[in-house]
Parts: structure tokens; C-alpha cells; sequence
């Protein structure tokens, strides 16, 4: 069984790559097919699977079958988790004055 350092260390092990960063980034707008994936990078098709592998294996997206295609997911909590954890016990005093500085602005939306 992993402890929970152990596991949050997969997840900054995956975040360290440019390629997996900009995978994660590109699912930001949603469920995107292996395929589709690939096809944004100048590399191989085999190698971007290393890198979902990677990013699955670290719980940061997940996927699904749709008939002979694979959809992958970002897994935003499990990232906003594990940056979050990290972050807060780094820098807290950070987390509190990004916090005051959002709610100002959604406060004034709702008013």
C-alpha cells in the first residue's frame, strides 16, 4: 500500500514532464480519444501512450472505452487535491490571499 507521500510524489513525478503538462492541459476542455491526443504532438503515437500510462497511473486522468477508442478525462480533483495539499503546506499564507482575492470579485457578481 502507497503512502500518502508516495502517492503524491506519482503526481508531481507526471506533472515534471512538459508533454504530460500540456496533455492535462488540453483535456481541460474536455474528453478527447487517444487519437486525437497524438495527433497535437510531434511525437510518436506509442509515446504519447507511455505518457497517458503515466498520467493514468498517477490518477490524474482517466479513461473510458468507446467501442474501439479510448476517451480520456482530467482527473481536476484528484489535481486540485494533491497541488492543493502540497501548496497549503508550502506557502499557506499564499492559499489565504488567493482566496481573499477571489471572493471579492463573486461576491460583487452576486450583488
Amino acid at each position: 500500500m502507497e503512502s500518502p507521500a508516495d502517492d503524491e510524489a506519482s503526481v508531481f513525478r507526471a506533472l515534471a514532464d512538459p508533454t504530460r503538462r500540456q496533455i492535462l492541459e488540453d483535456l481541460r476542455g474536455g474528453e478527447l480519444a487517444a487519437g486525437e491526443i497524438a495527433s497535437r504532438f510531434p511525437i510518436s503515437a506509442p509515446s504519447i501512450s507511455r505518457h497517458l500510462g503515466v498520467l493514468k497511473g498517477a490518477g490524474l486522468v482517466t479513461e473510458r472505452r468507446d467501442a474501439n477508442r479510448i476517451l480520456y478525462s482530467l482527473a481536476e480533483e484528484r489535481l486540485a487535491m494533491c497541488v492543493g495539499r502540497f501548496l497549503s503546506a508550502v506557502c499557506p499564507e499564499q492559499i489565504v490571499l488567493r482566496h481573499t482575492k477571489w471572493r471579492p470579485s463573486a461576491e460583487g457578481e452576486t450583488s
